[in-house]
């Protein structure tokens, strides 16, 4: 099968998916295809910040299933607000890499 190209518009679909069933904080684009060369094997990685009581794997889970076009493969991370708080406290340099040079795809207006 054919996987997608990633595009800006592809981009939009799978955020606008989530932010209609999950209500997130946010949503950051990072990997290869927020900086570095992203080749055409490589997987779109997100991280989505939003209230949850499930475990981690669970929450990627659903968000996953919920927003992933066939054939594109995707590595989606869930954090809850209060652990990307504890985690930054804790200097935790792969997220403090997401952050900072990842791509804003959505935040929730204050």
């Amino acid at each position: 099968r054919l996987r997608p190209r990633v595009t800006r518009r592809l981009l939009a679909q799978i955020t606008g998916r989530i932010v209609e069933r999950f209500k997130p904080k946010r949503i950051v684009l990072f990997g290869s295809h927020a900086y570095g060369k992203p080749r055409f094997d490589s997987d779109v990685d997100i991280l989505v910040v939003m209230k949850s009581k499930d475990t981690p794997a669970h929450r990627s889970a659903l968000v996953s299933a919920a927003c992933r076009p066939p054939h594109l493969p995707m590595d989606v991370i869930v954090l809850t607000p209060e652990e990307v708080k504890t985690r930054l406290a804790g200097f935790d340099p792969f997220l403090e890499e997401v952050l900072s040079k990842g791509r804003l795809l959505y935040e929730e207006a204050r």
